[in-house]
């Protein structure tokens, strides 16, 4: 158990609104981390009418009894703020150098925190995701295998044509710098799908995207999940620009039972809530249950730029430039901001 009062290497972001029913066994979890360094838990209440908050008050005794700070804040309005606000919300009060995302209704395996922490701090600029099991077992079989199955290069292949976000919102880890260099969520509120924007920005400031390809969450599937709310977001889509030679990303390294794949120079989709009006293409998220069809790209906006026309993202060498200019990185290795990258290739 890490010493009382060590500053948190990992937060745990976790938002909530009317979870009563899924809030201990989503808790119980918490506790159950394997991982060795010191941990947070940063809970935000987005306007629980429920006993939400009642569960988390029971929890913050044993959780902090085992060494794990727990951060609580929320609002009691009438209605809730949305899910980008709640973990924007949570992640502004935490202050650990690592986030993991969790969402209330759902169950870590005890070695979440800890995989994630050992790719993360490998590859500082990407996006961790591991693989689910579903609950209850069966439900969305084929968006499941979808997740669960693609091949390193198609976690960006992907990212256009198939269901939204190629490792899924709720296994996603993260380093703080990297989530400020990109971020924040996009607090529209119900029906805006935040992880989608936020995923699309993280690509076109050349960040990477990883999976874990071990089972480390138990995704659960029920009529109330946040899901059901994203119903249809249109926006401007613009023609991706192939990579270099004509083939998928390069792998820029093997570590251990992951890989590390770069987004390369993309012409990626540029939110705008106005295009509805302008032509704009479309993004439908439908009832979970009709999808393979989670998420749809339906035609290309009438400003979609010729192929090789948009201005290339900049390189990974003109990327590590920007980003120690900011603050941002830094070349001693395991940095609790950007660690090594150039020896990794990430």
């Amino acid at each position: 158990m890490p010493a009382r009062g060590d500053p948190a290497r990992v937060s745990i972001i976790l938002p909530v609104h009317n979870a009563e029913p899924w809030l201990d066994e989503c808790l119980r979890s918490v506790l159950q981390q394997d991982f060795e360094g010191s941990m947070e838990l940063s809970v935000f209440n987005d306007a629980s009418k429920d006993k939400s908050m009642t569960i988390v008050e029971k929890w913050k005794e044993k959780l902090e009894g085992s060494g794990i700070l727990v951060v609580i804040g929320g609002h009691d309005s009438p209605s809730p703020r949305g899910v980008g606000y709640s973990k924007n919300q949570a992640v502004a009060q935490s202050s650990g150098p690592y986030l993991c995302f969790l969402d209330s209704d759902d169950v870590m395996m005890p070695q979440r925190v800890r995989l994630q922490h050992e790719a993360a701090v490998r590859c500082p600029a990407s996006i961790i995701g591991c693989r689910v099991s579903r609950e209850p077992p069966g439900s969305t079989e084929r968006y499941t295998r979808w997740v669960n199955q693609l091949e390193p290069h198609q976690l960006l292949a992907q990212v256009f044509t198939s269901n939204g976000p190629t490792v899924i919102m709720p296994t996603w880890f993260c380093s703080r710098a990297w989530f400020s260099h990109v971020g924040p969520f996009d607090e529209g509120g119900r029906g805006v799908p935040e992880d989608l924007l936020f995923f699309y920005n993280h690509l076109r400031k050349g960040g990477g995207v990883i999976r874990v390809d071990q089972s480390l969450l138990l995704y659960r599937y029920h009529p109330h999940a946040a899901t059901h709310a994203v119903l249809e977001y249109d926006h401007h889509v613009d023609t991706p620009r192939p990579l270099p030679g004509g083939a998928g990303p390069a792998t820029l390294g093997s570590l251990h039972h992951l890989e590390c794949w770069q987004a390369g120079p993309l012409a990626l989709p540029q939110p705008d809530r106005q295009s509805t009006a302008q032509g704009g293409g479309l993004l439908r998220r439908g009832r979970e249950e009709d999808q393979e069809g989670l998420l749809l790209l339906r035609g290309l906006s009438g400003k979609a730029q010729a192929p090789g026309s948009d201005p290339a993202l900049p390189s990974r060498t003109a990327t590590l430039r920007n980003l120690r200019e900011a603050g941002l990185y830094s070349h001693e290795a395991h940095s609790p901001t950007f660690g090594d990258m150039d020896a990794l290739g990430c």
